[in-house]
């Protein structure tokens, strides 16, 4: 099959990534939705569970089985709790469809620490050394290495990285990678919109327990934690530590991520706005914000984009980063896996994503 008509199958496609990767993959110029599965709405219409698809895709949901997502399609994106993507990774691999997973089941290159984090066994490690994490800032040239396999006929596996870990990420890396930190220890202190804890209603995202409010939560446990301090770990160079105390905030999207770095005792606020406008210069997802100007939620809301900002506090020496701001569902989730999958298969990188905030 041509680039251009890439068979796609959404797996979880009625949570709120699911149902994001669908709304990008029917507007994507090179990607063709032909099957969206869900184990509890199996032979529902799409449109009939969201009316926003109604005259714009006809696909009916259907159970995710291997063997008939394989007959069907290219590609596979999995918007599936962990747990769920072991089970179905190893049969399509083996079936041959290239899988971009969302869960956090392939994140960790150390299955002893999945387990750890995850209280599950990971039942096949043998894939994680074969996997490439889907920091495209981070990782291109993996993901390159992967189209590569790919173009041979090999089928490829990406993990794509969670929401806080990415904009955490995207705060922190350029002046960990310019060696500008002094200190192994990363405070970081996020928050995210409701649809971070997907569709599923608690207690905690009720309307009315979660609207004109604030609440920390997952203090000091949550699981992103260890995919955080891989990452920048692999961004300096050694071992980092991190402190990462995640917020909710009453908003249906939006994250933001602020990170607090101990800074080299010769860096000055120009030098340090320069190395991360250097740093993403070229990165066409990714923009630095002036000196002086941070982030905020609503410029990349919908969107496939990050915005980040940074400032120096030379009197206690420490670098904060009061970016990145990413859409937990756009760079945080779906748009980051059209990203990945852009790169993969040969498509131009923003392919199906090259568009901008609502400014109301």
């Amino acid at each position: 099959m041509e680039k251009s008509m890439l068979r796609v199958c959404v797996v979880g496609a009625t949570g709120y990534a699911g149902v994001e990767l669908c709304r990008l993959v029917v507007g994507h110029p090179a990607l063709n939705l032909v099957m969206a599965t869900d184990r509890k709405q199996a032979g529902t219409r799409l449109a009939e569970l969201y009316p926003a698809f109604e005259d714009v895709s006809d696909i009916v949901l259907s159970l995710p089985d291997p063997t008939e997502i394989a007959q069907h399609a290219d590609l596979a994106f999995l918007a599936v709790p962990h747990t769920a993507a072991l089970q179905l990774v190893p049969e399509l691999l083996s079936a041959g469809v290239t899988v971009i997973d969302l869960s956090a089941d392939y994140r960790l290159k150390d299955p002893v620490v999945y387990q750890s984090w995850y209280e599950t066994p990971h039942t096949s490690p043998e894939l994680l050394e074969q996997t490439v994490y889907g920091l495209p800032e981070l990782n291109r040239a993996s993901l390159l290495e992967l189209s590569a396999c790919r173009e041979r006929g090999e089928a490829v596996l990406v993990a794509a990285p969670g929401c806080y870990p990415t904009a955490t990420a995207l705060a922190a890396i350029p002046a960990l990678a310019a060696g500008v930190v002094s200190s192994d220890l990363v405070i970081v202190n996020a928050i995210s919109g409701v649809s971070g804890a997907g569709r599923t209603p608690s207690a905690r995202t009720h309307f009315c327990y979660a609207n004109e409010s604030l609440e920390a939560y997952g203090v000091a446990k949550h699981r992103h934690t260890p995919e955080i301090e891989q990452t920048l770990t692999q961004s300096a160079g050694h071992e980092m530590s991190v402190v990462f105390t995640p917020h909710l905030a009453p908003l249906n999207r939006g994250l933001l991520s602020t990170v607090t770095l101990e800074a080299s005792k010769d860096i000055e606020a120009d030098e340090l706005q320069a190395i991360y406008e250097a740093a993403y210069e070229d990165e066409p997802l990714v923009s630095m914000l002036p000196a002086g100007t941070m982030p905020q939620t609503s410029s990349v809301a919908g969107t496939a984009r990050a915005h980040v900002g940074v400032a120096l506090d030379a009197r206690r020496r420490r670098i904060i980063v009061a970016s990145c701001a990413i859409d937990n569902l756009g760079k945080g989730a779906a748009s980051q896996a059209v990203q990945c999958a852009n790169i993969v298969c040969g498509l131009p990188e923003t392919s199906g994503l090259d568009f901008v905030a609502p400014v109301l």
